[in-house]
């Protein structure tokens, strides 16, 4: 455990820390402008990352209607639909993982700049002294600039914002930027779940940003902002403004019979018939004639 905590105050919180309080001094003693570079930098370290992510999500999206076809061709058969699936993920060279990539960075950097902003931004003393055993001695500007400046627009960094309007920042930028990487699917089930998921994260992030420090919301809001950037010169619009879901093909239906169709078949119909009675009655009419013309020879 301790192994850990070491690893994790070495390896992420203390750099994370110093790179901030270091990115506001050379940013004018602003630590929003801090935050907002740290993010801009972040998501560029990621771009690798990010750009694989979004080329998989891409190439699943072109598959769809293959994985439909192996859903009705082993709809009893759940092993070898699964064993299919696999199998067509890796001709296209996709990887399902690889999908959560920057997913699972992202999730240490919010902890420890959730950590780094209540560090450096202290609200009493005490925290303040606790703030200079996690500064590195080797850089005196990073040490000269304590106490660090909370104010930026309307935020005060270290508390939550008193309005809602950056909750509704982060909850609205969240919704786009997942609604634009969201595949679509015909089947109801999954639908159903890409929905669930399209409101979840960002009504849960909603809320998270009335408790957590304006900093870190602010972070979101960024990140979130770049990322949708990215998204739309990588993919465009996605699924933004259109449906996420494939509808059913329709069979087709039987045209109707227009009036005009409708008559002339009556009436060919009913030609039909009398020319069937017709020749149903002219042998009947030669029957009689010939047996007149026996009565007279009679």
């Amino acid at each position: 455990m301790e192994a850990i905590l070491f690893i994790w105050n070495e390896g992420i919180l203390r750099p994370m820390l110093n790179s901030l309080v270091l990115l506001y001094v050379f940013l004018f003693d602003n630590f929003g402008l801090s935050i907002l570079t740290f993010t801009v930098i972040v998501r560029v370290l990621t771009l690798p990352l990010t750009l694989r992510q979004l080329r998989q999500m891409k190439s699943m999206s072109l598959i769809q209607p293959k994985i439909k076809e192996l859903q009705k061709r082993y709809e009893k058969d759940k092993p070898r639909f699964a064993q299919e699936q696999m199998r067509l993920y890796k001709e296209h060279g996709i990887n399902p993982i690889g999908c959560l990539g920057p997913m699972i960075i992202q999730f240490p950097i919010w902890i420890g700049l959730y950590q780094a902003i209540i560090q450096t931004l202290p609200a009493n003393p005490e925290s303040l002294a606790g703030l200079a055993r996690h500064l590195y001695a080797w850089l005196p500007s990073v040490n000269q600039a304590v106490p660090l400046e909370s104010g930026f627009l309307w935020l005060d960094l270290a508390f939550p914002d008193p309005t809602p309007v950056l909750p509704v920042l982060v909850g609205v930028s969240m919704w786009v930027q997942q609604k634009m990487t969201t595949l679509p699917t015909s089947d109801p089930r999954q639908a159903q779940q890409n929905t669930m998921m399209l409101w979840m994260m960002p009504i849960m992030f909603t809320i998270f940003s009335f408790q957590f420090p304006s900093g870190l919301s602010f972070y979101w809001v960024v990140s979130n902002l770049v990322g949708i950037a990215i998204q739309y010169f990588v993919t465009g619009w996605g699924t933004l403004f259109t449906s996420s879901r494939i509808p059913e093909p329709v069979p087709a239906a039987v045209a109707p019979i227009s009036a005009g169709e409708e008559e002339n078949h009556g009436s060919s119909r009913n030609i039909s018939e009398d020319s069937s009675r017709g020749r149903g009655a002219r042998p009947k009419a030669a029957r009689r004639k010939s047996r007149g013309g026996r009565d007279k020879h009679r």
